[in-house]
């Protein structure tokens, strides 16, 4: 069984990413199309491909700070960048021959990759993995300046799908949710993050 394969809407030069965020930094980032103050440069930023894994992480935007959903079209160069560049956050033996590699790997790592179980529509898990990946501050500016093609914010959407699953019509709310697909990766960056091989 493939579990650790990355599933996202993309097209030929985009991805899309989802993040959660409190209203301060959502709302200028939604008008500039670009990440601007409030938000922080200094500190690790996750991305997320997987929408129903951040609905299960923000509880449907209920938790405190994290309201407000975005989803960030960023290049695909970008992403393949931030992967070739990643190491995993746990020492993975398919990875890593030891935990010693692993941990020298890691202190030098400026994009951090970590695999959850994926989530279904009632924010059940799967065996199924889904990907993070965490942009350091050396790299964050990279994200910002370079890869972000626009930002959307998709809580409007949130809201009528948990208010679908909510009054229970789970099929409507299926019906609304993005079409995500297996993203096609290099042997390279496949070995590198722990992915299944192409």
């Amino acid at each position: 069984m493939r579990t650790h394969e990355i599933r996202a809407s993309y097209d030929r030069e985009t991805i899309t990413v989802y993040q959660a965020y409190r209203p301060e930094i959502a709302g200028p980032a939604v008008e500039r199309g670009r990440f601007v103050p409030p938000f922080s440069r200094g500190r690790m930023t996750w991305i997320k491909p997987s929408f129903l894994w951040l609905m299960a992480r923000s509880n449907w935007a209920r938790k405190p700070g994290q309201e407000r959903i975005l989803a960030v079209r960023i290049t695909r160069a970008g992403w393949d960048e931030a992967l070739g560049r990643a190491v995993l956050t746990h020492p993975d033996r398919r990875v890593f021959r030891s935990s010693d590699e692993w941990r020298a790997r890691f202190a030098k790592a400026v994009v951090h990759v970590q695999w959850d179980p994926e989530r279904t529509l009632r924010r059940a898990t799967l065996d199924a993995r889904s990907i993070q990946v965490g942009l350091s501050r050396q790299v964050i500016d990279r994200y910002v300046d370079d890869w972000i093609v626009s930002i959307e914010d998709r809580t409007p959407l949130v809201r009528k799908i948990h208010q679908l699953l909510q009054d229970g019509w789970a099929t409507k709310a299926k019906a609304l949710l993005p079409n995500e697909r297996v993203y096609p990766l290099s042997s390279d960056i496949a070995r590198g993050i722990g992915a299944d091989l192409p």
